[in-house]
């Protein structure tokens, strides 16, 4: 009996054994642990509730050309004149920023005739509306009209009547406030009002272009008072920046210097330089 539980006992032991045996073996795989992110500098980073916010820019651009005008004659009158000026435009998305210099020397027999110079500010307000705002000012000295110094400033409203790719035109009109201090004449103060008319024309693909802005402005407390200027210029591009041109400017005033004529017709060739059309 006792031999038969060993080999009982025996026998078990085996099959355990070769249990064990048929078991599969499964390797343990070693846990990988991602390394920590790198610590950063919270004062580098932008709130989490903060938007870019678009930039104000007042002016994106600059036009600008320098133009030279003149005419000169010899035989019975000798006669020279130079005309020097520079238009510039200051341009943004709100605002147009505008003036236009000019000097003018001329001798007429070995005398003065002309020594004039003219600047003036005009600052436009949402011109890319059909409707807009401006404001003006100028400051003009004339010899031949023998105007020691005129000032006016004022403003008004614009009118955008036509834009296209090859016209465009406009009309504005303002009140002004205009002081005239003459050579012998009392300073005349006045309130006028200022009514515009600009145009720009391109013909056979820019090869021609026409401008023309004609001023009239009469005085609001005696209408017998009145003054007005055109000019119109005709000009062939030769290049992106040089200009071959020739300007017409007729000018107006009721009230002038004793031995002054009210009216000045003035023809001109010459060139300009820029890059503003």
């Amino acid at each position: 009996m006792k031999r038969i539980v060993q080999t009982h006992h025996l026998l078990l032991f085996v099959f355990l054994i070769l249990l064990l045996r048929t078991q599969p073996v499964v390797a343990q795989q070693p846990v990988i642990l991602a390394p920590p992110p790198p610590p950063q500098d919270t004062l580098l980073l932008p709130p989490p509730d903060s938007l870019e916010k678009e930039k104000f820019v007042l002016i994106d651009s600059v036009s600008y050309r320098f133009i030279g005008d003149g005419n000169f004659s010899w035989g019975n009158v000798d006669r020279s004149l130079v005309v020097l000026r520079t238009e510039a435009v200051f341009g943004g998305p709100a605002v147009s920023i505008a003036t236009n210099p000019r000097f003018a020397y001329g001798r007429q027999n070995q005398l003065l005739a002309e020594r004039e110079w003219y600047t003036d500010l005009n600052v436009e307000v949402l011109k890319q509306n059909r409707v807009y705002g401006f404001a003006m000012g100028t400051l003009e000295r004339s010899n031949l009209r023998r105007i020691d110094l005129r000032q006016l400033a004022g403003a008004g409203l614009g009118f955008r009547l036509l834009k296209s790719e090859r016209h465009e035109m406009t009309f504005t009109n303002a009140i002004i406030h205009e002081s005239t201090n003459f050579r012998e004449r009392p300073t005349i103060v006045t309130q006028r009002n200022s009514a515009r008319l600009r145009g720009k024309h391109s013909f056979q693909n820019n090869r021609i272009r026409l401008s023309h802005t004609t001023f009239f402005l009469p005085s609001l407390e005696d209408f017998s008072n009145l003054r007005w200027n055109t000019i119109i210029s005709v000009e062939l591009p030769l290049t992106r920046w040089v200009t071959i041109r020739s300007n017409f400017e007729n000018t107006y005033e009721s009230i002038v210097e004793p031995g002054r004529k009210k009216n000045d017709t003035r023809i001109t060739f010459g060139f300009s330089v820029g890059n503003k059309k």
